[in-house]
């Protein structure tokens, strides 16, 4: 009885003194987990931002193009530069603040064609210029263009509105005018606003823009 009670209180003490080590193991193995996924996390992030940087780049050189043949004044050039963090900042403020500045139209483009909902945007801003259409015959033009392209049926970059809306703008489009899309546009920038646009202040791709640049200190003594 003796030795076999020696024998409990021996691997008693052997498994007390066994435990810190697993427990360290275990708690290694733990962060090592914690570092791979935090790594895995910011590999995303880089890759989602690259993404972005990219498409961003594409709408920005095709906005500087079509402003440009508008203008169709030789060796201007147009580009549109990155805001600082305080105008970018200013897009959260509200929507209209986002659509009024070029790149940030740019970098909205961007962020909806990575969630492949970019035909809103293109329809309101197919809209604004529309609205913007001094010739009859261009406007009615504009309009036939506009209704082929997002409003009828397995339309291309067909929007999300209501049967009633897309059979009055059907209607309207043979005389057209400056009010044709007045409704579907509206539905389409509370679309936008409720949806998107909170997704977008909340999303890298914007975050990346607010970011202010880390201040560099100058050594002691300079």
């Amino acid at each position: 009885g003796a030795a076999r009670s020696g024998a409990v209180r021996s691997g008693a003490v052997q498994s007390a003194l066994a435990l810190p080590q697993d427990g360290g193991r275990m708690e290694r193995s733990v962060r090592r987990r914690a570092e791979l996924e935090e790594a895995d996390r910011d590999r995303m992030k880089r890759t989602i931002i690259k993404d972005w940087k990219k498409k961003l780049s594409y709408f920005l050189r095709n906005s500087s193009r079509s402003t440009k043949m508008k203008n169709n004044k030789v060796g201007k050039h147009h580009t549109y530069f990155r805001p600082s963090p305080e105008e970018a900042q200013l897009w959260s403020e509200a929507f209209d603040e986002l659509l009024a500045n070029k790149y940030g139209v740019a970098a909205f483009r961007a962020f909806l064609k990575s969630e492949f909902c970019e035909e809103n945007i293109e329809f309101w801003l197919a809209c604004e210029d529309f609205k913007k259409t001094k010739s009859p015959q261009k406007l009615t033009l504009k309009a036939k263009k506009i209704y082929n392209d997002f409003i009828e049926k397995e339309a291309p970059k067909e929007i999300n509105i209501d049967f009633q809306t897309k059979n009055m703008i059907a209607q309207n489009i043979q005389e057209a005018t400056h009010t044709c899309f007045s409704a579907a546009q509206k539905r389409v920038y509370s679309l936008m606003e409720n949806n998107s646009y909170p997704r977008f202040l909340e999303s890298e791709f914007y975050q990346e823009l607010c970011k202010k640049p880390p201040v560099s200190r100058a050594a002691p003594g300079t």
